[in-house]
């Protein structure tokens, strides 16, 4: 029998705030964070929107580790931080091989391999950093929180482009129904607000050059932000047996592949991913209030997630509301999916379901519920956070009241 999975502690940074109750208090008013990047590196970038963080909280993170971090870590562990700190939980050594991590990445280190290419190719330096490896591999991020908090269970990282937050949830959830973890901190982080990362998304042709519209007949394309989400998932016996406050259930995965194009999509792989998370959860269509989309603000991207959550609820997909926060923290690539469980979370904890910031006029292909611009009170027991990625790796989590 699979063990039932509890959410424990959120955790998160990224433009919208510094911590999960401002960012969803930033998405409860309908803010948008999205402005002009106004770094220097960026100069000859023509779609220069996106979403950054603009001042880091002070951390104390350890100078010696500090040396080996790129952003993307220093964001996982900030965000792991304050979720393990709303648990309550500690590490001791009785418990510390129980508890693990794993944290999504979608671009890893471009900070640090920047750096180094600009050092060398325009400052005549002879050699990278030090600590350049360590810091640029996809798994560095977990291996800091777990350093950080002292975990020494299940640690690593899981890369799937725009899932990564998903995939880790779910394979963080797997640990635990498997027996090998009483506790799996699990989230994502991405900090791609680079000159090399953003053109080479700028060359693609879809990037907006003014903001992200999810959904909007006219909107004109994605908007990259950085940031961080993370939240602490338990086995439900084990957060009762510590008397722990339990936010909400992570009830389901649901995870699929296109098999088709390594950017285009399929309605089919998206679809399945539904159909499969409902399935792992034990709900019908019926069961979800709230769907939290991928929607990322591209014209094709949006179409065909409408398609597919059409064919997967039916007639329900008309009655359950729909939102794309990426309208208002952008679309942080492999933290994207932990920061959209935030908001599935505090969508359930406080019957509010977050806005489609920035909407203004309805497109026939995308005609579902989308919560246009101002936030909605509404009882939300269930909800459903979609994540679809290059390649057509498709996950998809369920979340549902405690």
């Amino acid at each position: 029998m699979n063990k039932r999975v509890v959410i424990t502690g959120i955790g998160g940074i990224c433009g919208l705030g510094s911590c999960a109750a401002d960012i969803w208090a930033a998405m409860c008013e309908g803010r948008s964070a999205i402005g002009v990047l106004s770094s220097p590196s960026l100069h000859d970038i023509t779609a220069r929107t996106g979403c950054a963080i603009r001042n880091l909280p002070q951390h104390e993170i350890d100078r010696k580790q500090i040396l080996s971090m790129d952003r993307f870590s220093v964001l996982a562990v900030l965000a792991a931080r304050e979720a393990v700190q709303q648990a309550g939980l500690t590490a001791s050594d009785t418990n510390r091989y129980r508890l693990g991590a794993t944290v999504g990445v979608g671009v890893c280190g471009w900070e640090a391999i920047e750096q180094d290419y600009r050092a060398m190719l325009l400052h005549g330096r002879k050699r990278t950093g030090a600590f350049t490896a360590p810091k640029v591999m996809p798994g560095a991020a977990a291996g800091h929180v777990s350093m950080d908090l002292g975990l020494r269970g299940p640690v690593y990282g899981v890369t799937s482009a725009c899932s990564s937050s998903n995939h880790a949830i779910a394979s963080a959830v797997d640990q635990i129904r498997c027996g090998r973890a009483d506790v799996m901190v699990a989230g994502g982080a991405d900090a791609p607000l680079i000159w090399g990362v953003v053109k080479s998304w700028e060359a693609m042709r879809v990037l907006s050059p003014d903001t992200c519209r999810p959904f909007s007949a006219n909107r004109q394309g994605a908007v990259l932000g950085e940031g961080a989400g993370m939240i602490v998932l338990e086995s439900y016996d084990h957060a009762r047996a510590r008397g722990a406050e339990i936010l909400a259930e992570l009830a389901g995965a649901g995870l699929s592949a296109d098999a088709f194009d390594i950017a285009a999509q399929t309605i089919e792989g998206p679809e399945a991913a539904i159909r499969a998370c409902l399935a792992d959860a034990g709900l019908v269509p019926e069961d979800v209030d709230y769907l939290n989309a991928h929607g990322t603000g591209t014209r094709p991207n949006d179409q065909i997630e409408t398609a597919a959550i059409k064919r997967a609820f039916g007639d329900h997909a008309y009655r359950m509301s729909v939102s794309s926060t990426k309208s208002m923290h952008a679309h942080c690539l492999g933290a994207s999916g932990a920061l959209e469980l935030i908001a599935c979370v505090m969508a359930i904890r406080h019957g509010i379901v977050p806005p489609t910031a920035n909407y203004e006029q309805p497109d026939p292909d995308c005609d579902l519920d989308v919560t246009p611009n101002v936030a909605r009170e509404r009882k939300v027991k269930v909800t459903l956070s979609n994540s679809f990625a290059f390649a057509g790796t498709n996950a998809v989590l369920a979340i549902k009241a405690a």
